[in-house]
Order: structure tokens, then C-alpha cells, then sequence
């Protein structure tokens, strides 16, 4: 079988069993700890993309990508806007849309949540996560309302019954002075989504809410838009430079974009600091390569008798580095997906369990993992220039000169 002699003699250093213990110790701690930090890195990587991925679903779902917001009647149609809306490409859903910060009091609690309107004949975005109830008698009866899981537990209520809803915005008058606008609400339904909306998020009939803000024009509500992708708003502004000039516009960015943003930094924390676990075992490769250099100064010089250029004497010793981290990213890749596919049973077989018997989720990231294995080889190959420039400067004159 033909092929290079740098190639050959590069792989008998590599493959070799005999050999200086202390190197061989070294080249072994190199492969495995690109192995670990490798199978570290996709491991968390992938749950933390499925933490991300599960946040924008559960998250982006319930409140509006874009929210359009009244001026004055005079400038304002939301049928109208709606219907040009609809015509855009990016859009995937329009619906009216109010909101308000109210109180929700009951005998034992009192909590302030953000009380969104749902209005009948139009998507409901909780309908797929109702924990108990249903969410039909939110539009079909008057004055119903569906909260949370949590928001149920704080506030000690269930379905059927009465939550006094306080909206501070709205105030009449009274004998007894200025108050908020409040109103008893049915509890219709309890969703659950997993998601930081829980905790401050319920959702009333629309037509009641709307008499509660004294909205007794529909054509004045607000607008929900909710595009095909929530992370493409740049360019929906973009197609629609006028929006923004015209209305009030208000986008989920505003809203939760510290939340996102901060879940992306904690991943590329995470990263980094998993990343230099590969990076130590580099530096591992490099030692190895150098210790070896040192070695086989001998061997070197007579190769190079025997016709070996420098530039193939170098090439030997970069195989041989090579070697060791194409090994060592094999074995981390392979064990990365293995891991980070079952990493939910082997929590499970070690007994180790989350919060309420929940599952982590994870996502691949075929760009991610493909960048991670390309980055182990490069920094593998980077190691190995020092080494190789060191051997291929070896003088066989001097190192022959009392052999």
C-alpha cells in the first residue's frame, strides 16, 4: 500500500507501545481530556439549547411578537390596520389586543399580574396548556378568567371560584371619593406552560376586560401581531418603516428581552469555561509533542540521513499531534451526542431526579457541533507547529557526533 513516509513513520510514533512512560502518560491525558471537554461541551451545550428553545416556545407564544397600541381615534382603525397587516409575509397571526396591569385579591392574597384579553373566534395561546377547566367558558360566558397554576396555588382559588380583579389605571367616582375600577371574575381555567409567564401572566374575556378599560369601540383595541419568526422584528420593521412613525409600537424585545438575553449569556459561559478544558489538554499535546521531539533527537538525525528533508521531519511530528486530538475529538464527539441523548435516563439510573419529575430538553445544533469539532482539530493542528518546527531545525551533525 502506497503512501507518504511522513504519513507512515507519523502513525508508528503515534501507534507505537513502546516509549517513554511519562510521554505516553501525557499523550493519553491529551485524548482524554479533549474527550471530556468535548463530551462536557456538547452535553451542555445541547440542554441549554433545549432550555432556550423550550423559553421562546413556551414565552413567545403567550404574549404578542409586536404589540400596536391606540393613539386617538382619529388616527387609529384597528380593523383596518389588521387587514393590511395580514397581507405581510413575515405575519403569521393578527388579532385584537388589550392589556392592563391589574390586583388580583382574594380572602388570603393579593397579586399583581399583567391581565391579558382573549377575545372568541380568535387564537387563544394557552388553549394547548390548560392544566384544569376549560378554556371555551373563557369567551363563551362573561367575566371569566384563567390564571396559572402558580398564580391558583398563591392565591389558594380553583375553578368555579370568585378572584376580585383591581385595575388601578381605571378609576370612577364614588361617594366615598376617586377608586380603581374592580370586578369579581370567575376562574373559567388554570393553564400551566412551564414558562416565567406563569408567575405574572392571567388572561380575562376580551368583551369584559374591555368594559373594565371603558373600550367600547372594538375598532380602537390594540394589535397583536405574531410573526413567523419572533427573532426576524428587524426585518419586519424594515417592511413596514412606517409603523413605528405612526403608532405606538411596542415588541416582546422590550418586554422579555432581558430574560433571553441573559439565558444566552449564561450559555456562552458555559462554553467558555468548558472550552478550556480542551484548551488545557492542547497545551497537553504540545508538551507531549515537545518532550518526544527531545527524545528522538537521534532517530530524527538519522532519518534525516537517510533522505528526510526537514519539512518531512517536521510533517512526522504534526501527524503524530494530530493524531491524538483527531482521536481525542472522535471519542468526545461520539460520547457528546451519546450522553447528551440519553442524559435524561442517566439522571434517572443514577437516581438523580429534577424538580417534580420534569425532563430536561435537549436540541442539537448541527452548526454548533460542527463549529466545536472543527475548533478541537485547528487548536489540535495549531499545537502541533511548534514541535515540528523544533524537530526539523535538529542538526543530525551534532546529535551524531559522538554516536
Amino acid at each position: 500500500m502506497f503512501q507518504p513516509v511522513s504519513l507512515f513513520v507519523g502513525l508508528r510514533y503515534a501507534t507505537a507501545a513502546k516509549g517513554n512512560a511519562f510521554i505516553s502518560f501525557i499523550s493519553f491525558f491529551s485524548i482524554a481530556g479533549i474527550s471530556l471537554g468535548l463530551m462536557s461541551l456538547i452535553t451542555v451545550s445541547s440542554v441549554m439549547n433545549g432550555f432556550e428553545q423550550t423559553l421562546k416556545t413556551a414565552m413567545l407564544d403567550l404574549i404578542p411578537h409586536v404589540q400596536v397600541k391606540q393613539t386617538s381615534a382619529s388616527q387609529f382603525n384597528s380593523e383596518s390596520l389588521m387587514a393590511e397587516l395580514m397581507a405581510k409575509e413575515q405575519v403569521k397571526r393578527v388579532q385584537p389586543y388589550l392589556t392592563s396591569d391589574v390586583i388580583l385579591q382574594t380572602n388570603k392574597e393579593l397579586v399583581g399580574v399583567r391581565l391579558q384579553g382573549v377575545f372568541d373566534g380568535y387564537k387563544n395561546p394557552v388553549e394547548h396548556s390548560v392544566y384544569s377547566g376549560t378554556s371555551q367558558r373563557l369567551v363563551s360566558q362573561k367575566y371569566q378568567l384563567m390564571i396559572s397554576r402558580y398564580l391558583a396555588s398563591k392565591l389558594s382559588v380553583g375553578v368555579g371560584e370568585e378572584i376580585r380583579v383591581i385595575m388601578p389605571d381605571v378609576t370612577s367616582y364614588t361617594p366615598l371619593g376617586r377608586v380603581p375600577m374592580q370586578r369579581l371574575f370567575s376562574v373559567a381555567a388554570i393553564y400551566d406552560s412551564n414558562s416565567e409567564a406563569d408567575t405574572s401572566l392571567a388572561f380575562a374575556d376580551g368583551r369584559s376586560l374591555a368594559r373594565l378599560m371603558r373600550r367600547t369601540d372594538s375598532a380602537q383595541y390594540d394589535v397583536s401581531i405574531t410573526l413567523d419568526d419572533a427573532f426576524s422584528l428587524t426585518e419586519f420593521y424594515e417592511e413596514m418603516p412606517n409603523l413605528q412613525q405612526q403608532y405606538v409600537v411596542d415588541d416582546w424585545q422590550s418586554q422579555q428581552g432581558t430574560l433571553f438575553a441573559a439565558v444566552a449569556m449564561e450559555k456562552r459561559i458555559m462554553s467558555l469555561l468548558l472550552g478550556l478544558i480542551v484548551i488545557v489538554a492542547i497545551f497537553n499535546i504540545l508538551s507531549a509533542l515537545s518532550m518526544m521531539v527531545r527524545e528522538k533527537q537521534g532517530e530524527v538525525a538519522i532519518l534525516q540521513t537517510l533522505g528526510f528533508t526537514p519539512t518531512m521531519i517536521g510533517r512526522v511530528f504534526m501527524i503524530q499531534g494530530l493524531y491524538n486530538g483527531l482521536i481525542g475529538t472522535g471519542i468526545g464527539v461520539f460520547f457528546g451526542l451519546l450522553v447528551a441523548n440519553n442524559i435524561n435516563e442517566i439522571l434517572q439510573f443514577t437516581g438523580l431526579s429534577l424538580l417534580g419529575g420534569a425532563s430536561l430538553p435537549v436540541v442539537f445544533s448541527t452548526s454548533s457541533l460542527l463549529m466545536m469539532t472543527l475548533v478541537s482539530i485547528a487548536l489540535s493542528f495549531i499545537a502541533t507547529l511548534y514541535p515540528a518546527k523544533k524537530a526539523a531545525s535538529v542538526l543530525p551533525a551534532e546529535v551524531l557526533r559522538y554516536e
